[in-house]
């Protein structure tokens, strides 16, 4: 059993790392007003859209305990957040982490 755990962790390493090896390479040839780019781009937020949208109306784990309108006031008090902040990710994401504990906790 723990050699192929060894093997499952090799194998997805060496996948994700020539991803972004590949991804280093290639990056010099693209530019950033391209049709092409502006695409991932949007791809890459409308899938992080989609994760996000999935934590809120269908959490599994111990997030699926926590009553709706508890996450959707931390999520909402979160993008507040990201903009007073100059949209700054780590402050939002703290935040909502400690919100989300105290409001599961006290209410």
């Amino acid at each position: 059993m723990t050699n192929n755990i060894v093997i499952v962790i090799l194998v997805t390493s060496l996948a994700t790392y020539l991803s972004r090896f590949l991804g280093v390479i290639s990056a010099e040839k693209i530019k950033e007003t391209s049709k092409m780019f502006r695409w991932f781009n949007c791809l890459a937020y409308s899938t992080l859209a989609a994760l996000i949208a999935r934590m809120i109306f269908f959490p599994s784990g111990s997030l699926n305990e926590v009553d709706y309108f508890i996450r959707f006031i931390v999520v909402f008090l979160s993008i507040i957040i990201f903009y007073l902040t100059g949209k700054n990710l780590v402050y939002p994401t703290i935040f909502s982490g400690i919100l989300l504990s105290l409001f599961s906790f006290y209410l």
